[in-house]
């Protein structure tokens, strides 16, 4: 292999193709990627508007998959020519974390001090390359990688595997989400999406999605939920009164700390609205990316990542509340299992398929949301795109 191409950062909303160093192997336990597939992901868009302290030339991207193409002498599983899903966690595999599943907290592959768990193409993550490249570098990949069918049969709904699938079906499980619960999903991107999919899976009687976008809606409609358009009216009145005034048992934030309201940003609104519309004692799990410095935020408190949400209500309700990053090898491999029977179809949330040379455009209208932008699927070998 010679130069590859990669999209790389180059400032606030300033993305390019560029031709990079090929891949290669530097410990024995490494493996290299043909990247068949990969993703933009809405917490992408963070760097992408200049939200984070990304360096410039870092190549983006982390969630991928693809076919192995060389493989380290410390390699005994993973073999050249399988098909995989690379999860965006980058897990050691023998840290006390890694060792109890725990593999977006991994102790050892980030440098920096102040951050446990690294991930491809992100800020503050470690100093890995992304995936929006032809190829990639997966370190510890017997550990890492997870098989997948060979062919290109599932291949858009494989590709959810290595971050947005796991991470929805991660939602439910921080807020303790039992068969027969009423479910309420904020934000209806792609997380929230596949988290309102994955509440379905998991038997919830009644999945609500709020949002504001006529088209997410329009597909959390089609995946069985509730759409509760906050454009309309206040989110948690539409709901209570949809419950006859119980509330449901358990909410998913799938927002962020780029929540928006009347008069802007406003980060604690979600949570807010989250606690005013669980019940007392249900669980609320937080998967919206919140991060401890955000310059560009609307109040001094929360450039430093304090978001003063309702907590003494949250208490008074003796709710639960889970957060943080997915451990995707926890949930992985049996929501593979549900796609390759039939039963789980993430793919339904992609707009579009665009070849890698697309991909400053593809971001641009992504984050501007323009043409209905919803999840876009890069190809690298692709010549031309569709939606």
């Amino acid at each position: 292999m010679n130069d590859v191409k990669a999209v790389v950062y180059e400032g606030p909303r300033s993305v390019a193709v560029r031709d990079v160093p090929d891949p290669k192997i530097k410990k024995g336990t490494d493996a290299i990627v043909k990247i068949t597939s990969t993703n933009i992901c809405g917490s992408d868009l963070h760097m992408y508007e200049g939200r984070t302290n990304v360096e410039e030339g870092k190549i983006l991207g982390h969630e991928n998959m693809g076919t192995v193409v060389e493989v380290g002498s410390g390699i005994d599983r993973i073999k050249v020519g399988d098909r995989v899903s690379v999860p965006f966690n980058i897990g050691c595999g023998h840290c006390r974390n890694c060792l109890t599943g725990w593999t977006a907290y991994c102790l050892r592959m980030n440098p920096n001090p102040d951050m446990d768990g690294a991930a491809y193409g992100y800020a503050n993550m470690g100093p890995y390359d992304g995936g929006q490249a032809e190829y990639l570098r997966v370190p510890h990949a017997d550990f890492n990688l997870l098989e997948l069918p060979p062919g290109d049969e599932h291949e858009n709904d494989f590709t959810m595997l290595s971050d947005i699938f796991p991470t929805g079906y991660h939602g439910t499980e921080l807020a303790g989400m039992e068969p027969g619960d009423t479910v309420a999903v904020f934000g209806g991107g792609p997380v929230g999406l596949l988290a309102a999919h994955s509440a379905m899976l998991r038997g919830a009687s009644q999945v609500f999605v709020v949002d504001r976008e006529n088209d997410r809606l329009a597909l959390a409609e089609k995946l069985g939920a509730t759409r509760i358009d906050f454009s309309v009216a206040d989110p948690v009145e539409q709901i209570m009164d949809a419950t006859h005034g119980r509330g449901v048992d358990r909410g998913v934030d799938a927002v962020g700390y780029q929540a928006h309201g009347k008069g802007g940003e406003q980060p604690a609104r979600v949570l807010d609205n989250l606690v005013d519309v669980v019940r007392s004692t249900g669980g609320i799990g937080v998967i919206g990316v919140y991060v401890p410095e955000d310059p560009g935020a609307a109040d001094e408190g929360a450039k430093h990542g304090r978001i003063g949400f309702n907590f003494g209500k949250m208490f008074s309700k003796g709710q639960r509340i889970g957060t943080g990053q997915c451990p995707v090898m926890r949930y992985n491999r049996h929501l593979r299992d549900m796609i390759i029977t039939g039963r789980a179809t993430p793919s339904i949330v992609v707009s579009h398929e665009l070849p890698l040379t697309e991909a400053p455009d593809a971001y641009d209208k992504f984050d501007r949301r323009v043409d209905g932008y919803t999840k876009v699927v890069l190809k690298p070998e692709m010549s031309g795109g569709t939606s």
